[in-house]
């Protein structure tokens, strides 16, 4: 097992504190960039106070979930702080969910507000949100849209049941301010989804203590503290990869520059413009990136970045990068320990780099890898389910006590599902244990798919599979037609029918009707070949006849 020292106990108190005191250090220095807006931190940690006073008004206080539901924009950092300084829980939902996500996120964490961008150019958050279970959107106290000058609509009231208000941000934020901070270091403050082998994503609680601490671990791990650091966001914050970027690049005091969504010409663009020298991606983020100039090092002033390799082999992106001036360091992080958790170095070689995991950027985190079989701890080297600890740990998943007790060690590791193994200072990660297959950047459980598809008339059963086919990996259905069906199954209308229900990432690309399901008959019962499967889907998408 590898540990580190431990450092002892952070002194600030909450998520508010700490801010006010990078605040007060930075003396009025730009602390976030969105387009030509240029905000201090002082002034963000303000709209928190005055955002937490109009929540107050209207009875949101400590234990609190609301839900937010929006690109990245710094009314979203603003609701985060206000959320804090209440001691509330902000529930983080993926701005590419579509009515059925929303819907189930909602009404599981037991929000009482929404809000959201109705009029956001790029994606039709009104129209989603029209489609939403009534009974789940009656469930809330409020509906609260935010807006910007340059939305492509104007923002017009959502037709909302009896009894739920709707509100502007801007009345919110209107709000005198509150300086009172009722939130601490022990209150829940953010929620993230997560995937596994079940339909219903877990819901996983993070108290301010593990955010501010991993924040400010984070910091010099990644450089964040070196002079004239300049940090670009081209992340989501409604995930750890973003939400720990942010939280780590606002504690540093350096200037943030904050897009709303992954744009490659115009983060390629920011990085020029504020000679930005750090920013973590995907890798399919990357290769668009490097496609936007010609010259043979288009981005001189970034001093590494932080991938994770979702696609393509993680090598032959790192070598393509590296060929142009780019140096990437493989991460690792997962919802329950937060993003960044670990970091490979720099100074490797490229083969090495491109794994995923590396060295524990927190002096108090521990990993350990486990036999599954003889449940026997491994030494170096030795492949096994990697187990984590450390200040960056969830508290709990959020009222899923089966959960806790499953995936949580009586000493305080988490369980993570990966497989990997031990290096000197930190690990490697090697793959998902489970079902769970990686789809546009996020976990995905094939269950949570197949069951959207198996609502579909005509279809009586499914099983979904990814593959990996020209350079990205592309989630396949294998349907079983109803037999009493009046239609005969027909693939555009199953591509429409779960387009609009769930994220696009999520939505097959290709529906193939099949006669059965390849299978094995064994001691526990028959269990779908998915192996035999993904070679079928493979060989359908290059024009086979499997």
């Amino acid at each position: 097992m590898v540990r580190s020292v431990d450092t002892g106990a952070m002194t600030v108190d909450s998520l508010n504190t700490r801010f006010e005191a990078v605040a007060a250090r930075k003396h009025g220095a730009v602390a976030l960039i969105c387009g030509e807006r240029e905000i201090t931190l002082a002034e963000l940690i303000e709209e928190g106070r005055r955002v937490a006073a109009g929540l107050a008004e209207r009875g949101i206080s400590a234990g609190d979930r609301v839900a937010v539901w929006m690109p990245n924009a710094p009314a979203y950092l603003a609701l985060l702080l206000a959320c804090a300084r209440l001691g509330a829980i902000c529930v983080n939902v993926n701005s590419r969910f579509r009515s059925a996500e929303v819907g189930d996120i909602v009404g599981r964490s037991g929000a009482r507000m929404l809000v959201f961008w109705p009029g956001y150019r790029d994606i039709a958050f009104a129209d989603i949100l029209a489609q939403v279970d009534p009974e789940v959107i009656a469930g809330l106290d409020a509906v609260v849209s935010y807006g910007e000058e340059d939305d492509d609509t104007e923002i017009t009231p959502p037709s909302l049941p009896q009894g739920v208000d709707h509100l502007a941000y801007d009345e919110l934020a209107a709000a005198p301010p509150l300086a009172e901070d009722r939130g601490g270091r022990n209150c829940g403050f953010a929620i993230f989804t997560t995937s596994g082998t079940t339909s219903a994503p877990k819901f996983v609680l993070h108290r301010q203590a593990s955010i501010i601490d991993h924040a400010a671990e984070v910091v010099p791990a990644f450089g964040y503290d070196a002079p004239d650091t300049s940090i670009l966001l081209m992340l989501p914050l409604c995930g750890v990869f973003g939400f720990s970027q942010a939280m780590a690049a606002l504690q540093s005091g350096a200037p943030l520059v904050m897009l709303p969504s992954f744009d490659e010409v115009v983060a390629a663009q920011a990085i020029r413009r504020y000679q930005v020298t750090q920013c973590n991606a995907g890798d399919d983020m990357i290769e668009r990136l490097l496609a936007v100039y010609d010259d043979p090092v288009p981005f001189p002033s970034l001093r590494f970045m932080g991938f994770g390799a979702f696609n393509a082999p993680a090598e032959q992106t790192v070598r393509r990068a590296e060929q142009r001036g780019l140096t990437l360091c493989g991460v690792y992080g997962m919802s329950e320990v937060q993003a960044l958790y670990a970091i490979s170095d720099p100074s490797w070689p490229a083969d090495r780099r491109s794994q995923a995991g590396g060295l524990l950027i927190s002096p108090r985190a521990e990993v350990r890898v486990r036999d599954n079989e003889s449940g026997e701890l491994l030494p170096l080297g030795e492949t096994g389910e990697l187990e984590l600890k450390g200040p960056s740990l969830m508290h709990e998943y959020f009222e899923n006590p089966e959960a806790n007790q499953k995936t949580l060690t009586e000493d305080g590791f988490v369980r993570s599902g990966d497989l990997g193994f031990l290096i000197e200072g930190g690990f490697v990660f090697l793959t998902r244990m489970g079902d769970a297959i990686r789809l546009g950047g996020f976990l995905v459980s094939p269950a949570e798919i197949e069951e959207v598809v198996e609502a579909h008339p005509s279809v009586s059963a499914v099983q979904v599979v990814a593959v990996e086919h020209e350079g990205r990996n592309r989630p396949i259905a294998f349907v079983l037609a109803e037999a009493d069906s009046e239609d005969a199954f027909d693939e555009e209308a199953a591509y429409a029918f779960c387009r609009s229900r769930i994220a696009k990432f999520k939505v097959p690309e290709r529906f193939f009707a099949v006669d059965e399901f390849p299978a094995t008959i064994g001691p526990n019962g028959t269990k779908i070949q998915k192996g035999k499967l993904r070679e079928m889907a493979l060989e359908r998408l290059q024009g086979g006849t499997a």
